[in-house]
């Protein structure tokens, strides 16, 4: 690895040893060079450090207590020299392009403090569920991740950024256990610009009880990041427009719960969905509550 490299690819892994070689293997099968490889080791308990022991000097390991991914990516954060970090969760892998594609972008157009790419959604038997792809949005691109922080595809994964922009944001937020990626992306949109590439060059694995699953910790942290960052709002954005989001929040988890078999916790986010937004949800409330009384199917 250089001594000076443009890109520093951080991949966290907590008893990884299943996939982390794969998503390894996947970042030095890249056209582009310039680069190292910080792998946080985050408290495995499994192989994970026999299977890093395998690529020698290709990688720089740093090994902590289990923290968590927050943690452990900003464990890799201060551990990096490049003047641009690229995230890699250790159950994904890039095509071989993408570091190339992304390095281009942001030599090109320095406005630009970070991106990604659209990214292939597979199941573990490699089946493509669907393309995670490039969001679309008349409003500035800040206010739109309010109301949809999912629009970052291939999130972690997927996204490069400039590493003084990163550090200045703060990195990513220990305390979230959820919700962790667009709480910084919310945060470095509101000092930089984003772009993203409309090419496949990330897949992303789906695979049952990923962390997303955790439905208690993602709606608390969801809830949470929303207020915290509030005020990184234009003004105008900060009323109606904010509830609306927040709103938009507690349907998704309504329809969670009653998938789940937890009527009355789906109940409850209805209540305060109209309670929150009456004007720009009720329409949206009255039609879950209809469907959750009468125990109807929920797509």
């Amino acid at each position: 690895m250089p001594d000076t490299p443009t890109v520093s690819v951080v991949i966290p892994a907590y008893n990884a040893a299943w996939c982390v070689g794969k998503a390894i293997d996947s970042v030095l099968a890249q056209d582009y060079r310039d680069f190292e490889i910080i792998v946080v080791n985050d408290g495995s308990t499994d192989d994970t450090r026999r299977v890093l022991a395998r690529f020698g000097s290709a990688i720089r390991v740093i090994d902590q207590s289990n923290g968590g991914m927050s943690s452990a990516r900003n464990a890799g954060i201060r551990q990096a020299r490049g003047e641009f970090i690229a995230f890699l969760d250790a159950d994904d892998w890039w095509l071989p392009s993408k570091l190339g594609r992304q390095v281009e972008l942001m030599r090109a157009r320095p406005e630009i403090g970070f991106c990604s790419c659209t990214a292939r959604v597979e199941d573990p038997d490699g089946r493509l569920l669907n393309l995670w792809q490039c969001p679309q949005s008349e409003l500035p691109f800040l206010v739109h991740l309010f109301r949809s922080g999912a629009d970052v595809p291939g999130s972690c994964s997927a996204v490069m950024a400039r590493r003084q922009l990163v550090e200045a944001a703060g990195g990513f937020d220990e305390s979230l256990r959820g919700a962790e990626d667009p709480d910084l992306w919310i945060r470095l949109a509101a000092t930089t610009k984003y772009a993203c590439i409309a090419e496949p060059l990330t897949v992303v694995l789906r695979r049952p009880g990923s962390v997303s699953r955790n439905l208690e910790n993602m709606r608390e942290s969801s809830i949470r990041m929303m207020r915290k960052n509030r005020s990184l709002l234009p003004r105008e954005f900060r009323g109606s427009y904010w509830r609306n989001c927040v709103a938009g929040i507690l349907g998704d988890y309504a329809k969670w719960r009653y998938r789940e078999g937890d009527r009355p916790g789906a109940l409850r986010e209805v209540f305060k969905m109209i309670q929150l937004a009456p004007i720009g949800h009720g329409r949206l409330a009255l039609g879950l509550l209809k469907d959750i009384v009468l125990r109807r199917p929920m797509p």
